[in-house]
């Protein structure tokens, strides 16, 4: 079977079971480095503002390149064996960035401090990002993401959205739910790119009625 996007580099060794968090200092062997790719819907629009992301707040476990797995409700573990590229926070910022780069449908997105003058200011806080059994025999990958859109010139909280994935993944194989998160990225990712363009393009109207766009 083909695996989309999650992409097993180091030593790709069959994985079984998991390690409690905090137990050992055993290095992981396999890194996986999901690469979501995400086409915006057709009804988002244009905008002619700039944007700057803010670097994710997220709790210590979901910061981390440890991949979680929940196997009964309040216990969280670790896959032995295997790791995240990067951090949850850090994935998810980079395919948001490059989905509103490669849209066309703005005309400056950056990370803070990287010398955009925003209109706009994106705050995330990663809830989740583990994979849950919720008593089931295979686990799904679940995505919890609060975004809020901040306008620059007064900071005033334009709006605020919680978003969510479960994506089932198609086996207990770590590179299957390596896959299942890669799947749910490209799914909420888009749906938050979505929402930032539309929100900020609806405040932007709303603060001058009757210009033409």
């Amino acid at each position: 079977m083909t695996i989309r996007h999650a992409v097993a580099v180091l030593l790709p060794l069959a994985l079984a079971g998991c390690s409690l968090l905090g137990g050992g200092d055993r290095e992981p062997s396999t890194i996986y480095a999901p690469d979501p790719r995400v086409t915006l819907d057709a009804s988002a629009p244009t905008v002619e503002w700039q944007l700057a992301l803010v670097a994710p707040q997220a709790a210590r476990i979901v910061d981390s390149s440890r991949i979680a797995v929940r196997p009964l409700p309040g216990e969280l573990q670790v896959y032995r064996g295997a790791s995240w590229a990067k951090p949850p926070p850090d994935m998810l910022q980079d395919a948001l960035l490059r989905a509103l780069e490669d849209s066309g449908r703005i005309p400056a997105v950056a990370r803070q401090g990287a010398g955009v003058f925003p209109d706009y200011k994106l705050l995330t806080d990663v809830r989740r990002f583990e994979a849950d059994y919720a008593g089931k025999a295979v686990p799904a990958a679940v995505i919890e993401v609060n975004a809020k859109l901040v306008h620059g010139r007064d900071q005033s909280i334009v709006a605020s959205r919680t978003f969510e994935r479960v994506t089932p993944s198609a086996g207990t194989d770590i590179a299957l739910v390596a896959d299942a998160f890669s799947r749910g990225m490209e799914q909420l990712t888009g749906e938050l790119a979505l929402w930032i363009l539309t929100t900020g393009d609806a405040h932007q109207r709303s603060q001058h009625p009757g210009e033409p766009r």
